[in-house]
């Protein structure tokens, strides 16, 4: 199995949330002509379900941390699908800068990698429909010109997020599968102006988010 941690993210290069530590994709015209989902960014934090537990920013130890820890009923339920398969999603367990107040979930999947390979995004779908796992929400999907790529996502980021409040970007990648090495042109986000980073600051009065029902 790959043991490497989600790779780093490059923003596109008018996504206004780039910081000077950032990476930028200046060749994301690239992604053009071919069929593209786009996802909601949520505020959370990076989260991987494997065969041997539950990973957060680190993959050479399983997470303990409190905000994680309605994670491993989740991996108690699916682990024994997960063999050779990586799970990846975004855990809102713990509030980060956006507190979402329609928030029906804690977990939401946004990506499958096997052996180095990223998942086509149905076989994601499929795979979450099984196991009762909800996926990130999309925002659009089809083939999309540079300039209609860039005008969706900028008109896009001015609508709340699926969950209430503010939308803090969105994550573009193809429909089909690509492979890690290509991870980097594949995989681009739009984070909104103004967005707080969250560093680890935030885990030292870290609070549960509240979900709509409770």
């Amino acid at each position: 199995m790959n043991a490497e941690k989600y790779p780093r993210t490059y923003h596109f290069p008018y996504s206004p949330g780039a910081t000077q530590d950032d990476k930028i994709c200046w060749e994301w015209e690239e992604l053009s002509g071919q069929p593209l989902i786009l996802t909601e960014k949520l505020d959370g934090e990076n989260t991987c379900l494997k065969s041997n537990g539950v990973f957060a920013r680190s993959h050479a130890a399983v997470t303990r941390n409190p905000w994680a820890q309605n994670m491993w009923p989740v991996w108690e339920r699916v682990k024994s699908d997960l063999e050779g398969i990586e799970v990846f999603g975004e855990n809102l367990f713990g509030v980060h800068s956006i507190e979402y107040p329609q928030l029906t979930a804690y977990f939401f999947v946004f990506g499958i990698r096997e052996n180095g390979f990223w998942w086509p995004w149905t076989e994601v779908e499929q795979w979450c429909f099984l196991m009762d796992l909800p996926l990130v929400p999309v925002y659009a999907k089809g083939t999309f010109s540079p300039i209609t790529l860039q005008k969706t996502i900028i008109e896009g980021i001015k609508v709340e997020s699926a969950f209430g409040g503010p939308r803090e970007g969105f994550v573009v990648r193809p429909l089909e599968g690509f492979h890690q090495a290509a991870f980097s042109k594949n995989v681009l986000k739009y984070v909104r102006a103004g967005h707080v980073q969250t560093d680890e600051h935030w885990t030292r009065n870290w609070r549960k988010a509240a979900l709509f029902f409770e």
